[in-house]
């Protein structure tokens, strides 16, 4: 549904109240009570209550809106602008959108759409042919935090934060005019705190399928991956040739990095996790169009009462 037309169809809390029931209702309702499945929708008291117990579910709980005091047309116009564009768009842009007085509400919405976009990508793993590689992303450390010489950072302390990349391939092209010799899939990116070996392979444990075939570069800490997949080729190459060898995960680091300088004034490293998870997300998903507003609606109705707080 193009844009004009979805804000001319819910233009109003009622409307977006109303379509947010409808994706719930597709999903269904688990009562907490009992477990069960079937229940009826009491309109006086705008809640759900299970046929075997009784138990009453507001439409809110369990779903990314737990505990939320924000309205649901805010959260709709949220999904949308997240979704109906290529590119990210900031906290700050989207609290002038909905001409809210305070940021941080605003912000912790945003926040929890992008940690369910990171909670549907874990569900699948990676396979056939992988490129493996990591990287260095921009962010700024949490006051709190210590610098590598065991220092308090202060505010606005700007770093390299380690990011492990890792691109599905398939051998051939989809294009003859095309220079890559693979085309490009799907993409995976992971936050981690150390370069080190079991920091890797526990990534790869998690979001590689065994079956897989490993590519990456002679990095001494990815020789141990050996054990993970069914095979690893790990090439030694000088760091000019590394796009060469390796072009998607450089591709895709290249263009998370533009996103992020070229929409967020900076960006916590606590927080880094969340902004690799929507750009894989909207990656993953790059031909849906419109219809990647309806997969985020079903990933809110999902059980996120987990993400009450950030």
């Amino acid at each position: 549904m193009e844009l004009a037309r979805f804000f001319r169809n819910y233009g109003d809390e009622e409307s977006c109240t109303q379509l947010f029931k409808e994706f719930r209702d597709r999903q269904g309702v688990i009562c907490k009570g009992c477990k069960g499945k079937d229940h009826i929708w009491i309109r006086t008291v705008r809640k759900y209550e299970c046929k075997s117990c009784h138990f009453q579910t507001t439409l809110r709980s369990g779903t990314i809106l737990h505990a939320s005091k924000l309205p649901y047309h805010y959260w709709i116009y949220a999904i949308v602008m997240m979704t109906y564009t290529k590119k990210s768009i900031s906290a700050l842009e989207m609290q002038r959108q909905l001409g809210h007085k305070r940021y941080e509400p605003i912000w912790a919405m945003m926040h929890k759409i992008r940690r369910s976009m990171g909670d549907r990508d874990s569900r699948y793993q990676l396979e056939e042919l992988v490129e493996l590689d990591d990287g260095f992303v921009k962010s700024f450390k949490d006051k709190d935090e210590n610098d590598s010489n065991g220092n308090k950072a202060g505010r606005g302390t700007q770093e390299n934060s380690n990011i492990l990349v890792m691109c599905r391939v398939s051998s051939g092209k989809d294009d003859s005019k095309k220079k890559k010799d693979t085309a490009f899939r799907y993409v995976k990116m992971r936050l981690t705190l150390s370069q080190k070996a079991e920091e890797f392979e526990k990534i790869v444990e998690q979001h590689i399928d065994p079956e897989t075939c490993l590519m990456s570069d002679g990095f001494p800490s990815f020789s141990k991956l050996d054990s993970k997949v069914k095979s690893h080729l790990q090439l030694t190459v000088s760091p000019k040739l590394g796009g060469k060898v390796l072009p998607w995960v450089h591709t895709t680091i290249s263009n998370l990095k533009r996103q992020l300088l070229g929409v967020h004034s900076g960006v916590k490293q606590s927080y880094l996790q969340n902004y690799l998870d929507e750009f894989c997300y909207k990656t993953n998903r790059r031909y849906f169009g419109f219809k990647l507003f309806d997969r985020v609606m079903v990933a809110a109705v999902t059980n996120h009462s987990k993400y009450g707080s950030l």
